[in-house]
């Protein structure tokens, strides 16, 4: 007999490497000149999260550091971007561990033949040791690192860098990205691209005067190991990374863009660890992108139903990948058979009118036939809230309910609609509330109150105003969604 499972592995949505350009709609009537426009000369471009356990990680309630992995290849300018990242994340704990640290120590015999031993094969490194060392640092606990001697080539016996557990962790190397174990440990995987030839002359400048080597053993080691292992190795990983930064250190733009994206992702981290009830939507540039569009007061208002559209579609797929589902066996066309999994059927969606209506469409596109219930909440009511109308399925109580609603502020208005909810027999735990934005405030509101239902969000704002409106936020969705605004 099939046992229901979870999807929540699976939930993430995903997308092919793109310029954040290619967010805009296409249209003969865009303004060049307009504010969201700007998203055009964005200097940086994402790739999908490819990996199963990172998603995984990412879902994880451990109170746990945020890693961020940093590769690409020699001399590409990661250490730069790395330190520029630190520099600008001064108000959070950052600590910086190098691959190179980890370097096998050569034998008698490898060092007399030094210039025949690949040192950008991956054999060369000791993953495991680093897969130790990033294990007890993400648990909390201090690590020695060892140090490597360049120019022995063999690490210091009796000498260690001590490195303190922190809020974040940058993990920086040429093949970081190489071993999915490694990978699996990594929340945000960055990828420097810079020039063969900009990375060679760094090489030379580098290994020349801080290495001691002459530059013909650099050149000789550079055409027989170092671009073919970039070739096998390095530039492969590229397609694992999340964000990618052309011109490394030199991209001052990419930088700024990428800082912004990790304070981002640091303040739904903290919240997640605090709930594990809550789900962040992977994030990626495409979907900042789309939110810099929704929120610029200038956009027209079918572009603001076009891209919240395409949002509140990802948040609702995320969402259906969080109920229980069968398994099921097909038979293909060609007499082959098919181990699958059959949707969850008792599911209905129930929106807080009105803004909560500007999701229907969407849970409608993705479930065929779907029941759909509505709440209507007055504001100034009892405790500035007051249930007007509510007309639900008959048979709700059997169901698995997606609560709908765009924006979560002060959380009071959904506590309302969940307890009405519950009095209609709908056990807690199969309630799920989507949306595009959360306050903090009111994330700690609903998740105290209801531990056992699930929010899946799409971005979590920075706080509530004097006047309990989301900020940055984006306004009064319903009143921009369905042109009412003026």
């Amino acid at each position: 007999m099939a046992a229901e499972k979870s999807m929540e592995a699976a939930s993430g949505p995903h997308f092919s490497g793109l310029r954040i350009d290619s967010l805009r709609r296409p249209s003969s009537s865009s303004n060049p000149s307009s504010p969201s426009s700007a998203l055009a000369s964005s200097a940086a471009y994402f790739t999908p999260f490819a990996d199963a356990a990172a998603a995984a990680a990412a879902a994880e309630p451990l109170k746990q550091p945020f890693v961020i992995g940093v590769s690409g290849g020699t001399a590409s300018g990661k250490t730069t971007v790395c330190d520029m990242i630190i520099q600008q994340l001064h108000d959070h704990r950052v600590v910086l561990v190098n691959q190179d640290s980890f370097y096998r120590g050569l034998t008698a015999e490898e060092s007399e033949r030094v210039n025949d031993y690949n040192f950008d094969h991956p054999d060369a490194f000791d993953t495991e040791q680093l897969l130790i060392c990033m294990g007890e640092l993400k648990s909390g606990q201090s690590v020695n690192i060892p140090i490597y001697d360049f120019k022995n080539h063999r690490r210091c016996s009796e000498s260690f860098r001590k490195v303190n557990a922190s809020d974040v962790i940058i993990l920086e190397g040429i093949l970081v990205f190489h071993d999915q174990r490694v990978r699996s440990l990594m929340d945000m995987k960055i990828f420097v691209d810079t020039d063969a030839d900009v990375r060679l002359a760094r090489r030379i400048r580098r290994d020349t005067v801080e290495r001691g080597r002459d530059v013909n053993s650099v050149l000789e080691q550079y055409g027989r190991f170092v671009k073919p292992a970039f070739d096998d190795f390095v530039l492969p990983s590229k397609k694992y990374a999340d964000v990618i930064i052309p011109r490394g250190g030199d991209n001052h733009v990419a930088i700024d863009l990428i800082v912004q994206h990790i304070r981002t992702k640091l303040g739904q981290h903290d919240l997640c660890k605090i709930f594990p009830n809550v789900y962040v939507i992977q994030s990626t540039f495409q979907i900042r992108g789309m939110h810099t569009l929704i929120r610029d007061r200038d956009i027209t208002t079918p572009d603001f139903v076009f891209y919240s559209d395409r949002l509140i579609r990802l948040v609702v797929e995320h969402g259906l990948g969080h109920l229980p589902f069968t398994e099921k066996q097909v038979v293909t066309p060609t007499g082959s058979v098919y181990s699958g999994v059959d949707f969850c059927k008792k599911l209905c969606g129930v929106s807080i009118i009105r803004s909560g209506e500007s999701m229907e469409n969407a849970l409608r596109a993705c479930c065929k036939g779907i029941k759909i219930g509505k709440i209507l909440i007055h504001r100034d009511g009892d405790n500035g809230k007051q249930l007007i109308y509510e007309k639900l399925p008959k048979d709700i109580r059997e169901r698995h309910v997606l609560l709908l609603d765009p924006v979560l502020a002060t959380g009071n208005s959904v506590n309302q609609a969940i307890d009405l909810l519950i009095r209609k027999g709908v056990p807690e735990d199969r309630i799920i509330f989507l949306n595009l934005i959360s306050a903090p405030e009111g994330i700690h509101c609903v998740c105290k109150r209801f531990p056992s239902l699930k929010i899946v969000t799409s971005e979590i704002d920075a706080a509530l105003n004097e006047e309990f409106r989301v900020i940055p936020g984006l306004g009064e969705f319903g009143d921009r969604y369905f042109g009412t605004d003026n």
